[in-house]
């Protein structure tokens, strides 16, 4: 019997953390297709669930005495999720709040590759609580966050070229930058993965 056993609750509550930014992130694909107030509200709801799965964490985090991975990553893999969801969320209610209708074609695109990285993320949480090699998930998830970005820069390029209205141009701007945050997001939760690998190899 292990006097200070590993406190393995911690790959329970990642992987219900990306479940729920997978959620958010169907939500906001089909909001962004069809119209965003009620999936916004969705949206609000998971993200405070989200909130209490990262509380859960930092509490169980300052009372174990041995944990399953190294802490300060522990703490930076639930940073990095939580960002994930707060940037869905923030996405979801600027598109409402800005009424952006339609939603350009360059954001829906973003949209669905945020879909992608949560897809992907969810699989690499899945392999890493049963021990399974997740690198080509977080592979994945770069090569995903590389080409939002491309996206991005080529949509907010368009954008000063052909938008003639400087208030629409602002808040068309700031959905690009808040677009490209959450997929920087799922990246940062790759790269904190992709160390975590090294360090238990």
């Amino acid at each position: 019997m292990r006097l200070l056993p590993r406190e393995e609750k911690f790959f329970h509550y990642f992987l219900g953390q990306a479940r729920l930014i997978s959620e958010a992130a169907v939500l906001l694909v089909e909001g962004a297709r069809d119209g965003m107030a009620r999936a916004a509200e969705q949206i609000s709801k998971i993200e405070r669930d989200g909130d209490e799965i990262i509380h859960e964490v930092f509490q169980k985090l300052n009372t174990t005495f041995i944990t399953p991975l190294d802490p300060e990553d522990i703490h930076e893999l639930a940073t990095a999720l939580d960002d994930v969801l707060d940037g869905i969320e923030e996405v979801s209610h600027k598109l409402v709040a800005y009424k952006i209708k339609p939603v350009p074609m360059a954001a829906l695109q973003i949209c669905e590759i945020i879909e992608s990285c949560a897809k992907s993320l969810t699989l690499a949480f899945e392999a890493l609580s049963q021990e399974k090699s997740l690198l080509e998930h977080c592979i994945e998830i770069n090569r995903l966050e590389d080409h939002a970005d491309q996206v991005s820069r080529a949509a907010v390029a368009a954008l000063f070229d052909q938008e003639k209205d400087a208030i629409q141009l602002m808040k068309l701007k700031e959905i690009y930058d808040l677009l490209e945050m959450t997929t920087d997001s799922c990246e940062d939760v790759a790269d904190v993965l992709q160390n975590v690998v090294v360090k238990n190899s």
